[in-house]
Order: C-alpha cells, then structure tokens, then sequence
C-alpha cells in the first residue's frame, strides 16, 4: 500500500471513487485458481464524485453489503475520522510507542548441516553421546503450531576437547564452512571461518514470547505464546524477550489481530506479521493499574485455558471448525476489555482498524512534522551556502 497509492494519488492525480473489499474469485476454467480479489474504481481527482461506494463481504463467498462514504482510503474503509486520507502506513524501524523490541529468531546459514529432526538426533547421540549437550529444542513457526519436533546444534561454547570427541560434528563443522564460503553475501563470507557461529544468534535465557511470521488466515487470532530455554527460536518466528501478560493480551487481542488483517503483508493469503509494518506501528495505549491487572487476568485465562488442552496443537486448538467454545469465550472477554481500554464496543475489525488509524494518524503527525521542519532547514542552509 505505502509503495503503490502515493504514487496513484501524488503523482497521477487519482482518487477511489468505489471499492469491493476482499472476495473470493472464481471461474469457470479448468483448473482455476483459488485467489482473494479487491475491485477499486479510480477517477481523476478533479471529476471525483462527492459520495464513494463501498462493498464488503462478511462472507468472503456471499454477496456484498454496500455502504456509501465521503472518502476511502487505500485501505478501503472510511477515511472521514482522519486528516489525511491519503496516509498509508509505513515500515518503520523502531516502535512508536514505548514497548519491548521484537526481534526475529536464530538464522544459522547451515545448509541444514545443524538441524535434526527426531531419528537423526537420536542417531547423533548414539554413536557420539557428548552432542547432547549442545542439542537444543530448534522452534520456527511450524514447530510452534504443529508441534514438529526439531533441534540445532549450537557448538559456541563447544570445547575442543568436546569436540574431538565428536568426528561426525567437526565433519558437519566443514561442510558449513565450504557452504558459506560459495556464498556471494559478505556477511556470509566474513563468518565462513567461523563455522561455529550462527549468521544471527538469537538465544534467551529466560522465557520469551514467540509471534509466528506466517499464519492461516482461517484463524480469528494468530496463536502466539510463550517458550522457554534451552528453546533457540528459528528466524521463522518473531520473539519478544521482556513481555509480560499486558504485552501479551494486547497482542492476542480482536484489536491488534484487525491491526495485522489490514495493515499487515499476506503470503498467498495467509497472514504474514512484520516487525517493521505491523508491531512498530500498532498504536498502544496508556493504561491506569486496574485496567492493565484486568487484561493481564483475562490473559492468563487464555493460557490457563489452552493448558487444559495441553496435548493439542495450537494449529488445531485455534482452527476455527475446532476451538473449544471455552479458549474462544476467553478470547472474546479479553477482546471485549481491550476494546473498551480503546474506547468504544466496536462492531467489526473494520470498525476497529478505522479507530486504530485515526490514533496512528495522531501518533505520527509531530514526527512528521519534525521531518518537514528538518527539510526545510537543510534547504535554508543550502540556500545560504
């Protein structure tokens, strides 16, 4: 969105006039593809009609309700709460409000040299039993839904006496030199002689709360959720070291989930959570004491609630055709909290995201206007020079 619509509207002079919000599309073709679509109806600014249509499905497979508006945004819901309709949410490297950083996971740059799965552990640990001791729970975001088991080598603080007694580990140690060093990346290349370092070394020593990169986009709430060591997270997850359950229940919440829905990249259709588009720009609020102690409650009941399921898979506890009524109940009472630190019983995740980007609108505009205060001094003093 924030690559193509500034583009559209600054530069081509072009404004929404209606919009079908996501459906799915069909055909009658053999072998058709199974693909979400919008539909946007664009004019030239100066013919732009003075009411806009817009067409949403509560069933991506039904038929549209339609409802007419002053202005759309990119993001295709009303832009009549905002001072820019025209504003569209962009990458950012740092939070905008005071909340931990999230990091992604470990990436090793191994060749899969230092990965095993179940057989090929027990393998390793039969013929040279020292490797149990640098084999750890490896957890991207198919291990953390799913429940596959994988684990890594983290040979770091490997002694060369340990080693030694491991052949079959130094062999693996070279092939992931000669790996690296075939490598066209310089960062890559500079670590080839180093085999023992992972490319990004992400290991907590106390437990961590993990966000999955990828998720269906069945799922009403992205299951996120804490691990803890000898757990090292994959760079297929995102990880928050210092979170608690305030950071943890706003996260989960029907608010942020709208935040991702809408803001958020897809891959295929799937939901795909970002440090940068999604975290750093969700709009947090100040709470008093009591309104945090009451999410933080309503959080543990989720977790309280997913241990009574402690055998099942997240994928499975959070498909919508199987959620226990009792996980969802907790859900939507903490949603319901949430929404009401947020100010309002919101209807939908369209009235919840137009809420979230007018307080967005609010949370960027001094530093936007600190930029436009910057380039005009940089131009004063070329000028003066």
């Amino acid at each position: 969105v924030a690559q193509l619509w500034p583009l559209l509207f600054d530069q081509y002079k072009l404004e929404i006039t209606f919009a079908h919000r996501t459906f799915a599309w069909g055909s009658d073709a053999k072998g058709k593809a199974h693909v979400h679509v919008v539909i946007i109806g664009l004019t030239r600014s100066d013919q732009e009609p003075s009411t806009k249509r817009l067409f949403s499905y509560s069933d991506i497979n039904g038929d549209p309700v339609e409802s007419t508006h002053k202005t759309l945004t990119p993001y295709l819901f009303d832009g009549s709460t905002i001072n820019n309709r025209h504003l569209v949410v962009k990458e950012i490297s740092q939070p905008l409000c005071d909340i931990p950083k999230l990091t992604s996971g470990t990436q090793p740059i191994d060749n899969n040299n230092y990965i095993f799965d179940t057989d090929s552990r027990n393998q390793l640990i039969t013929t040279e039993p020292i490797s149990i001791k640098y084999l750890h729970p490896y957890v991207g975001a198919e291990e953390y839904l799913n429940g596959r088991k994988r684990w890594i080598l983290n040979l770091q603080e490997a002694s060369p006496s340990d080693l030694k007694e491991m052949p079959s580990v130094v062999e693996r140690m070279q092939k992931v030199k000669l790996f690296r060093l075939q490598s066209s990346r310089t960062s890559t290349l500079k670590i080839a002689n180093y085999p023992e370092v992972f490319n990004v070394t992400v290991i907590p020593n106390s437990p961590f709360l993990v966000l999955p990169k990828v998720s269906s986009e069945r799922r009403e709430y992205v299951p996120i959720g804490w691990l803890k060591p000898p757990t090292i997270p994959s760079d297929l997850v995102f990880i928050l070291k210092d979170a608690d359950l305030w950071h943890f229940g706003i996260l989960t919440s029907a608010m942020h989930m709208a935040w991702l829905r809408h803001i958020g990249g897809r891959l295929e259709s799937r939901y795909r959570y970002s440090i940068g588009l999604v975290y750093n720009t969700f709009p947090w609020l100040e709470a008093s004491e009591k309104e945090k102690d009451k999410i933080c409650q309503l959080a543990q009941k989720i977790l309280d609630t997913r241990d009574k399921y402690s055998g099942e898979t997240l994928a499975d506890l959070y498909d919508p055709n199987l959620m226990k009524a009792d996980l969802r109940k907790a859900h939507q009472n903490l949603d319901q909290a949430v929404d009401k630190l947020y100010g309002s019983t919101f209807k939908s995740d369209r009235d919840r995201v137009e809420h979230l980007f007018k307080l967005y609108e609010q949370l960027i505009s001094p530093l936007l206007a600190t930029s436009t205060q910057q380039k005009k001094g940089r131009g004063t003093k070329k000028k003066l020079q």
